[in-house]
């Protein structure tokens, strides 16, 4: 304290002593201004704390919001890959493959199919395979789309819109009755794979995708269902489907004319390997972006697909070798479309290793049942859709139930304990590969049953089988008439 302070302190305290009604009014000055400091101290700080409330709401609000515009650029940019898988993809490695007077029908398959499904998705199929129903089929409730907005569905994707999850799963109900097509390819009529199509996505495929996928579908691991299947991508609701349902068709139908005694090989394997690569790009598409969102699990399935299908490739090239002494291309691209298929159901449940091991042996079972099984019963599966989708996803799903770890997929959280819920036998839950098979089983019973009905329907109303004169003709000319070949031009 300064000497000026000090004696204006000797001032105060002599004017108080003397005058003590002023001592009075020093002391309600003091307790006002105390106060009104105080009053002014206890505003600021609420103004402060409300300021920073307010930081902190804006701040998990831009977050939330970069989470789900990085989430949903994912997701679109899946959807746009699972549905190149159909067109170009599946339609140039289908095209391919087959003999050049049907490779317009066979690709028309594939792209037809785009607009058939999609229009059946948006007025009852999501509908029928997401919507709340009973454990094997979905309600009207999203039925012509109702209530599918922008808004997230915290039951399907807690971080992009409602109609992104649709349109996404859309992909998938495409090109599941596109795989098909290869069984029956240069032999059926179109406006029979028209209707077969549109009654095989009503019986078999809306209710297989609500089973497994839907809110309290039977096989739904996540979301209620009384029986744990595991299926990360696909491997029961697409793949064993469809190549248990081309074995039907492919019986059916009956073989191609002049099958086995004239040659019937590929027109064109450099379009069906542009096809196959074009699976495999999109193919992350249809794994990764399973994860519905842009996280760790997405990459886990990223890197599982890849080691698949790369796997697979050799597996296929070494039996091939083995057994005919050349390693061919169509070998490796059929190799690689094994993999790719026996990776999906396991793909976000699997660590790299057990990965390239699925894979592999993939490429080794899916040869020997196009190469040995077809040979010994004879059937006429024009491109191989059973031997490759339906052994390679039944292998796949059942391989998941050995692999799947919580290392990689937590989603079925901690225990009373605290401890992480096993999933497959490496994590000591040996009782899941039984879970597994309860699915494959359902899966194909369901694809082998429905397809078989499916069919005699469709037989009855309009005849699937295209006449001797229009397969000896081509069906390009005979269902459609164009050739994709002008050779004379």
């Amino acid at each position: 304290m300064n000497r000026n302070s000090t004696a204006l302190s000797i001032d105060l305290a002599t004017l108080n002593l003397k005058y003590p009604e002023t001592a009075l009014v020093n002391r309600v000055f003091n307790c006002t201004l105390l106060f009104v400091i105080g009053l002014c101290s206890n505003s600021l700080f609420a103004q402060t704390a409300f300021t920073t409330d307010q930081k902190l709401a804006a701040l998990d609000s831009a977050t939330k919001a970069a989470q789900l515009s990085g989430d949903n650029a994912w997701m679109l940019t899946s959807a746009a890959l699972v549905l190149m898988m159909t067109g170009p993809g599946l339609a140039l490695f289908y095209g391919g493959l087959v003999r050049r007077k049907n490779v317009l029908a066979t690709m028309m398959h594939s792209f037809v199919l785009m607009a058939v499904v999609t229009v059946l998705w948006a007025i009852y199929g999501y509908s029928f395979a997401f919507a709340q129903g009973n454990p094997f089929i979905g309600g009207f409730q999203y039925a012509f789309l109702n209530g599918i907005g922008t808004a997230p569905n915290p039951d399907y994707g807690a971080t992009v819109p409602h109609e992104t999850y649709m349109i996404y799963q859309l992909m998938f109900a495409i090109i599941t009755p596109a795989l098909i097509s290869g069984a029956f390819a240069e032999r059926i009529k179109f406006s029979a794979m028209l209707l077969f199509t549109c009654l095989w996505s009503t019986i078999v495929y809306f209710p297989m995708a609500h089973m497994v996928w839907g809110k309290g579908g039977l096989l739904n691991a996540f979301l209620g269902g009384k029986i744990p299947c595991f299926d990360f991508a696909g491997g029961t609701v697409v793949h064993i489907t469809s190549g248990v349902s081309a074995l039907v068709c492919a019986l059916y139908l009956g073989k191609r004319a002049g099958f086995p005694r004239e040659p019937m090989k590929p027109h064109n394997l450099v379009i069906s390997l542009i096809g196959a690569c074009l699976l495999w790009v999109g193919w992350f598409g249809f794994n990764a972006g399973s994860a519905v969102n842009a996280s760790g699990l997405a990459t886990s399935a990223f890197v599982a697909t890849h080691f698949g299908a790369a796997a697979a490739t050799l597996g296929w090239l070494f039996g091939e070798w083995a057994k005919h002494g050349k390693p061919s291309m169509l070998g490796g691209i059929s190799g690689a479309v094994a993999g790719l298929v026996a990776i999906t159901p396991a793909s976000g449940f699997v660590k790299p290793f057990p990965a390239l091991l699925i894979g592999f042996l993939a490429g080794i079972v899916c040869f020997f049942m196009v190469t040995t099984v077809k040979s010994k019963f004879g059937y006429d599966d024009t491109l191989d859709a059973f031997g490759v989708h339906g052994a390679g996803g039944t292998l796949g799903a059942l391989l998941t139930g050995v692999f799947a770890t919580y290392a990689i997929n937590s989603g079925l959280g901690n225990d009373s304990a605290g401890k992480p819920i096993p999933l497959g036998w490496v994590d000591g839950h040996p009782a899941q590969v039984l879970n597994q098979a309860v699915g494959i089983v359902i899966a194909w019973g369901l694809a082998l049953i429905g397809t078989f009905i499916i069919l005699k329907i469709v037989d009855a109303a309009i005849g699937v089988r295209a006449s001797v004169e229009q397969e000896i003709e081509g069906l390009d000319l005979s269902m459609h008439g164009e050739e994709g070949y002008n050779l004379d031009a």
